[in-house]
């Protein structure tokens, strides 16, 4: 009991944190965040929708800049779901220009972070100016080795799971995979995710206590976190509260500790 003792205090003096209490060597890799809240944000200031989706698009800036400071590899944000076509048209217009302008003020800036902007979802159902854009910024940041910001847009996971196992279906008629060879493995590398490691911490803000078809196979084991705020108003500090609390959880995977 004494040697446990002694060592559990030697782990916890040489476990260095920064400025945030965060401890280095146990930042998650891979972060997912629900960024949700947006249009209640602005109806609570009496303005429209689209002035939520604006500001949340700051806060888009900060986060990803926050992940990056203290060492997130993949950060994950939800941007725009395969469900959200049936909102308001002129909601959904505006929707599909925010990456645009969102690249313009802040691409030369991912750039000298060396970040890396890969696009989970299914470009060819988005409209041509909003694909051109964010393939052009997936073509300039290609070669960078930093943080990736991974953007869900016109994302689903039933359809990314359902895709999947159509793939899976057709590589085994075609005889390039045995029924007895499918395996977690085949369905990872079916899936829009394939490459990257399942997310350690999801976020989810504006008070809602549900997944939302993000990310199902991926959470299995997933820490989620939730908080009543809404996305406008969810600031750096915010960021680094959840990440000190990830770093508090006991994570055993269904084994013991």
């Amino acid at each position: 009991m004494l040697q446990r003792l002694i060592r559990f205090f030697q782990k916890a003096s040489q476990e260095q944190t920064d400025e945030h209490g965060i401890v280095l060597d146990s930042v998650p890799n891979h972060v997912a965040i629900i960024m949700d809240g947006n249009g209640r944000w602005a109806r609570r200031r009496g303005l429209p929708r689209i002035a939520g989706h604006r500001a949340g698009m700051q806060t888009v800036k900060e986060i990803t800049r926050a992940a990056d400071d203290i060492g997130v590899k993949v950060l994950t944000l939800y941007a725009f779901s395969t469900e959200n076509w049936k909102r308001p048209t002129d909601e959904v217009d505006f929707l599909m220009r925010l990456p645009e302008e969102f690249l313009r003020m802040e691409l030369e800036t991912l750039m000298k972070r060396n970040c890396r902007i890969r696009i989970l979802g299914y470009p060819e159902g988005l409209p041509e100016h909003t694909r051109q854009v964010v393939t052009d910024a997936e073509i300039k940041t290609k070669d960078n080795t930093g943080l990736i910001l991974n953007i869900a847009l016109n994302y689903g996971s039933r359809a990314e799971m359902l895709q999947a196992v159509k793939q899976i279906a057709q590589d085994v008629a075609d005889g390039v995979l045995q029924v007895e060879d499918i395996n977690e493995q085949s369905m990872d590398n079916a899936l829009l995710t394939r490459g990257l490691p399942d997310p350690d911490l999801m976020i989810r803000t504006s008070g809602e206590v549900r997944l939302s078809n993000f990310l199902l196979w991926q959470v299995a084991y997933t820490e989620l976190w939730f908080t009543d705020m809404f996305w406008p108003d969810f600031k750096r500090e915010d960021f680094f509260h959840a990440i000190r609390e990830f770093q508090g959880r006991g994570r055993r995977f269904g084994g013991l500790k």
